[in-house]
């Protein structure tokens, strides 16, 4: 049984064609149905993100084209098109591939812990549908623990490599419990949006978006519960602000140190924590001059993502050796099924002849024949039966010159050890 890993991702495809190619939840289980009946896949499981899709799979044959016809046709593009942008990984390559992903080592951001979920989810969707058993099941149980190792030998997603991660983990050298802040939020663009998701995971509850349009600041206020203003309403809600962070697209700085200064008093001096993520700046570099006004720049946050960025990377060369372990282990458990069912197939095709020779002897037995004559010949009988297919493929072997298979013979049947002992009797 061969496994197998079909894809595409944010490295061989362009966002168009990971659109087009991506699988809506309401449609996965129908899709491995499909594989199964049209394709011939054993086993599958499919994930789908927003920067991959692929299909992990076991079959008795390559279904390398195959596969990728039924993908262009379930998705309706063009196969010339999938074939460029796709990637096939076969047994151990799939094996470590799959490993990766669970580890975070092959995402967009390395280390992130997000696809480790993802594919989780795909599993538990695939367990339901019937389309992942024994082999799948594997893989999937050996790739958690390879992650769940990862995770916990190295810092690999401990230090945020995103400039709107790293704004958020910040402000907790000042509030150590953001849940308590109140979070004043500049801009509506993707920054912030991303910014919004970090502090929302932080259980923030209060947090004020400010934009020049109204209506984008309403669009991404309404998605995480928060509550919409103009850029000329800031210096309302910024004595109430806590938190505050910051990116425009805004030629001119939005916040001057006389309104951070005006807003400071009324908040008695309390602490705030302001984050300028854009270019040209948001916010005047003199309000870091101010008192319990602690202001950090783009700068500063791209100097504390490279750190992080170059300390990931040094965990990312132990999860690989932890990764390749991994894949070793995987291997020798799949060799050792192997076994398992090469003997199970060869006890039962002795137990067949040693019946059928049993029958004929109670048969000879009650026809009256002496016990002896018939033991004689079963046994007889019974060892040309057995050794009558290793004979006719030794010869075979020799006749050709694979001599190695001859000496694995010897091996197999403990013939060397026979002609020492013999060589020692005399």
């Amino acid at each position: 049984m061969a496994l197998g890993i079909f894809g595409i991702n944010h490295k061989t495809a362009t966002v168009e064609v990971r659109e087009k190619v991506s699988f809506n939840p309401e449609v996965v289980v129908d899709a491995l149905h499909r594989l199964k009946d049209q394709v011939g896949v054993s086993e599958a499981a499919i994930l789908s993100t927003c920067n991959r899709t692929e299909i992990y799979f076991s079959a008795n044959e390559d279904i390398s084209a195959p596969l990728i016809k039924w993908m262009a046709h379930f998705h309706q593009v063009d196969p010339n098109d999938l074939e460029m942008a796709a990637y096939i990984h076969k047994d151990e390559e799939a094996c470590r591939h799959i490993m990766r992903v669970a580890c975070g080592l092959d995402s967009l951001v390395l280390g992130e812990p997000q696809i480790l979920g993802q594919l989780k989810s795909s599993y538990s969707v695939a367990r339901e549908a019937g389309s992942a058993q024994s082999t799948l099941m594997r893989l999937f149980e050996s790739s958690f623990s390879i992650a769940k190792q990862v995770r916990t030998e190295t810092a690999i997603g401990e230090n945020p490599v995103s400039v709107a991660f790293a704004a958020v983990s910040l402000s907790k050298h000042i509030f150590s419990d953001l849940s308590k802040c109140n979070v004043l939020l500049i801009g509506a663009g993707e920054t912030i949006d991303l910014v919004t998701k970090h502090i929302k995971e932080q259980g923030v509850s209060k947090i004020v978006v400010a934009n020049r349009t109204l209506t984008r600041a309403e669009e991404l206020a309404k998605r995480f519960s928060a509550k919409a203003i103009m850029l000329s309403d800031i210096p309302d809600y910024l004595p109430d602000a806590d938190i505050v962070i910051s990116s425009t697209a805004s030629q001119l700085p939005i916040l001057g140190k006389g309104m951070v200064e005006r807003a400071m008093k009324k908040r008695r001096f309390k602490p705030v924590f302001m984050a300028d993520i854009a270019v040209p700046r948001d916010i005047e570099p003199q309000v870091a001059d101010l008192e319990d006004v602690y202001l950090y720049t783009v700068d500063d946050l791209h100097e504390v993502v490279e750190e992080n960025r170059k300390s990931r990377q040094k965990a990312a060369e132990h999860a690989e050796q932890l990764v390749g372990y991994g894949v070793e282990k995987f291997q020798q458990q799949l060799r050792s099924l192997d076994a398992v069912s090469t003997l199970t197939a060869f006890r039962q095709q002795a137990a067949e002849i040693s019946d059928a020779e049993l029958e004929k002897s109670l048969a000879q037995l009650k026809k009256g024949v002496s016990p002896e004559r018939v033991l004689t010949q079963m046994a007889r009988s019974l060892t040309n039966k057995l050794i009558h297919e290793p004979t006719v493929n030794i010869r075979q072997a020799s006749s050709e010159g694979r001599l190695e298979l001859i000496d694995s013979a010897r091996e197999l049947f403990g013939l060397n050890d026979a002609s020492q002992n013999e060589s020692q009797d005399s």
